[in-house]
């Protein structure tokens, strides 16, 4: 990492957050973090095929963070998916709107972690892992907490969604934490949209507790304007007989990184990840996924499919871990793409780690083009070309899109992906 990056972004955010009272520790040894390793530069390992450090420094104007636009009720809704039903928690640039949101609080208890003060912020993802975890750390303003008490099943899904309008050059650095409680049940769904084309950068970061024997669905749809840098760092701690399914839909913004980290830290847990993306023009999109397993009798599951047109470029890395200890674990990792265009590329990594002897594990990868035969086959039934060529790759996609939990929002996607695939993107 080069002193000029360093300086350029560090120090006018570091200049931004002197004098935050609460979480000091915290935001201390996540400053010391970031002086130390910087952000990302492209010899990074991590960061190989995506150069995001250089991205924000040619795109990003003064690195101010946003503040609250303009928002009412009408324009909420006006942008909700048709059909939802559920409890609605709205960000505006990153800030929970307790006005224009809706909610119940059946099952489930919400509040802001400047009041609550939570003992597991920061302690689930780590700043150590991610340098943009340690710059959330210390920037975030207003982040929430919400706690799933023991034995609730909370009926209907919870929906966060984020409305992004910042000027041009800004930072939104919205924060979640999640404890899920023992033998609690509860579905969560993600909404991110651009209320314009403006530049501007998010970097989330998501904390999950899931408590024994509960059930926790995550579905997250990203759908940003043509020029949104967006770094997502979602982080599980998955305890005994629980179950932690994530649903990651990726279909535009400029450069797009998703981080994933499953710890299963218990026997009889298991995690499950499914990821889409559907990208065209420039659009940059890297999920990296970590699955740690610490004990015996786990399992886990990954498919992640990419379709890519244009210019677009996909990144995938997989990662699979298993401990000594974790005998009898089951895990299964594929990641498959289809390229449109001779200028789209796709970057795949599936990486498996094995310290134990009794496991049953498997991962790969496939890159290449519709199948042709398949493609004569519809049209000497009579379909068009687009026709065919958007039946086919409707099937392809259709198995990630099998796993969203929540049914309004599934018919929502699959009504995006259908208009996109019938359109050639």
């Amino acid at each position: 990492m080069t002193t000029t990056s360093k300086n350029k972004i560090l120090d006018t955010i570091l200049s931004q957050v002197s004098g935050k009272p609460s979480f000091m520790d915290m935001r201390n040894s996540s400053i010391e973090s970031l002086q130390r390793t910087g952000l990302p530069a492209i010899k990074n390992e991590e960061y190989k095929f995506t150069s995001i450090t250089k991205k924000l420094e040619n795109s990003i104007s003064d690195f101010s963070f946003a503040k609250k636009t303009n928002l009412d009720s009408d324009l909420v809704k006006s942008h909700v998916f048709e059909g939802f039903e559920g409890d609605l928690v709205v960000f505006n640039n990153g800030f929970f709107e307790t006005e224009l949101s809706s909610l119940s609080n059946k099952g489930y208890v919400l509040s802001l972690i400047s009041e609550s003060n939570p003992k597991l912020l920061g302690k689930i993802a780590s700043s150590e892992k991610d340098p943009f975890v340690a710059l959330n750390n210390i920037s975030f303003e207003a982040g929430i907490y919400i706690k799933v008490p023991k034995n609730q099943k909370v009926e209907k899904p919870i929906l966060f969604f984020f409305l992004n309008q910042s000027n041009e050059g800004q930072v939104i650095q919205p924060r979640i934490l999640i404890e899920v409680e023992d033998n609690a049940e509860v579905t969560f769904l993600e909404n991110s949209i651009s209320l314009d084309d403006n530049v501007y950068f998010s970097n989330t970061v998501t904390e999950i507790k899931v408590g024994q024997n509960s059930q926790v669905h995550y579905n997250r749809l990203q759908n940003e304007g043509k020029n949104a840098i967006s770094v997502n760092n979602t982080e599980t701690d998955i305890h005994r007989d629980a179950v932690f399914t994530s649903v990651v839909i990726s279909l535009s913004g400029d450069m797009v990184r998703n981080n994933l980290s499953l710890n299963l830290l218990d026997s009889g847990c298991e995690g499950n990840m499914y990821g889409l993306y559907l990208l065209n023009g420039k659009t940059h999109v890297d999920n990296h996924t970590n699955v740690d397993h610490t004990k015996p009798h786990a399992q886990s599951n990954e498919l992640y499919k990419g379709v890519l047109a244009d210019s677009s470029r996909g990144v995938f890395n997989g990662k699979i871990f298993v401990r000594q200890d974790a005998q009898k674990t089951n895990a299964f990792q594929q990641n498959n793409n289809i390229l449109l265009s001779e200028d789209a590329i796709v970057n795949t990594k599936p990486q498996l780690e094995i310290w134990a002897d009794d496991v049953k594990c498997s991962h790969g990868c496939t890159t290449g083009q519709l199948d042709e035969e398949a493609l004569f086959y519809l049209r000497a039934r009579g379909l068009g070309k687009e026709q065919a060529k958007g039946m086919l790759l409707y099937a392809f996609t259709g198995e990630v899109m099998d796993h969203i939990a929540d049914e309004a929002f599934q018919n929502h996607i699959v009504s995006i992906v259908q208009n996109r695939l019938g359109s050639n993107f």
